[in-house]
């Protein structure tokens, strides 16, 4: 599916892809009854064929953001003044930062949760107006039971899962009973390193959700360009095979890492050892492209990044090269985050060449 969707319709000559298109203007119909883009904030032919792909791999209906940031701030406008929203205790910081800051100016109550605790989570999402669940987890890869959260949570609470390191590929949240499922499609989905862009997925069937979230976009300015989003529409070609292949070495590479004897902890749900384990082989269809391990302290966990030169310091994943980063070298990074964690990206280089790069910056820890 993720090379058929969102393809112009097959005419003699027409573009096999559909082209990027630049406009800040369209031609307007007087007839109102006319359906007419209007204006480039509003519409563009390049990001509608993404959010069509988009859309039919998650199995809902796909809006589009400038950045994965974008598309977060526009589900936060769900929430009431006042209002509860539960949050994983580790999630992505950027998302961590926007909630407390909107949480102090509107009153909210900030709930947070263990993704991996169910009971907690249900416990939590009592009266809440936005259950808000990463999985895996931004950096520490644990992983939620989605479809037993989507069963019991109160049909009051919006259900919102960020699906960035999973991808629809792994797991579909809507099916699970999730009402958005968001992604930074920076990350995966375009998965070449040089795209900076959000998603948004709703149920087809939830058109009040989805206007309102294509109002804000409008009214936000918050749309994507054309060129980000063709480029996106192209890296979503390649996205079962880079994943399959970054998947099959992190597989590999978190086994290895597991046994040797600098890594405190490999925290991937592919090992049989991991406390998510269970439940991402029940309710994924593959273990994913992310590991992090937790080394002695920070100055061991720089030293072993600094060590590496296959693998790339940087601090976005989900592209085809490897990357690594100690993540709490952000001062805003969460506190639960332990000072040793490194976060590996796995990409689509062979397998052994990452593993000879870890071993030997391992070794001379």
């Amino acid at each position: 599916m993720a090379v058929t969707v969102g393809r112009p319709e097959h005419v003699v000559d027409a573009p096999l892809n559909t082209p990027v298109v630049f406009a800040s203007t369209y031609v307007g119909a007087h007839d109102t009854s006319t359906a007419e883009i209007g204006y480039g904030r509003y519409g563009n032919p390049t990001w509608q064929a993404l959010e069509q792909a988009i859309g039919a791999l998650e199995g809902g209906r796909a809006i589009t953001y400038a950045s994965g940031m974008a598309a977060a701030h526009a589900v936060l406008e769900l929430v009431p003044t006042a209002g509860v929203i539960v949050i994983p205790d580790n999630c992505y910081l950027g998302v961590a930062e926007a909630i407390d800051r909107r949480a102090a100016r509107y009153g909210w109550q900030v709930r947070q949760v263990n993704v991996a605790d169910t009971a907690e989570i249900l416990a939590a999402a009592d009266r809440a107006d936005v259950v808000w669940i990463e999985s895996p987890t931004n950096p520490t890869i644990e992983v939620a039971d989605l479809p037993t959260l989507g069963k019991n949570l109160s049909a009051g609470s919006l259900f919102v899962v960020d699906n960035t390191f999973a991808t629809p590929m792994l797991q579909r949240p809507l099916e699970s009973g999730a009402d958005i499922v968001l992604h930074s499609a920076t990350k995966l989905l375009s998965g070449h390193s040089d795209v900076v862009l959000g998603a948004i997925v709703t149920r087809v069937d939830d058109t009040q959700t989805f206007e309102g979230l294509d109002a804000m976009r409008r009214s936000f300015g918050a749309s994507p360009g054309p060129m980000e989003a063709y480029l996106a529409l192209r890296g979503l070609r390649t996205l079962p095979l880079r994943l399959a292949r970054a998947q099959a070495s992190a597989q590999v590479l978190a086994e290895r890492l597991a046994a040797h004897e600098s890594v405190k902890r490999v925290r991937y749900p592919g090992l049989l050892s991991d406390p998510s384990h269970d439940v991402a082989r029940r309710t994924m269809s593959g273990f994913g492209s992310l590991i992090a391990i937790d080394l002695a302290d920070a100055a061991t966990a720089d030293a072993f990044v600094d060590g590496c030169s296959l693998w790339v310091f940087a601090t976005s994943l989900g592209g085809v090269e490897s990357t690594l980063e100690r993540r709490r070298r952000w001062k805003s990074e969460l506190q639960s985050v332990p000072e040793g964690l490194v976060r590996l990206s796995v990409g689509i280089e062979h397998v052994e060449d990452l593993w000879s790069d870890l071993a030997q910056a391992l070794d001379h820890l």
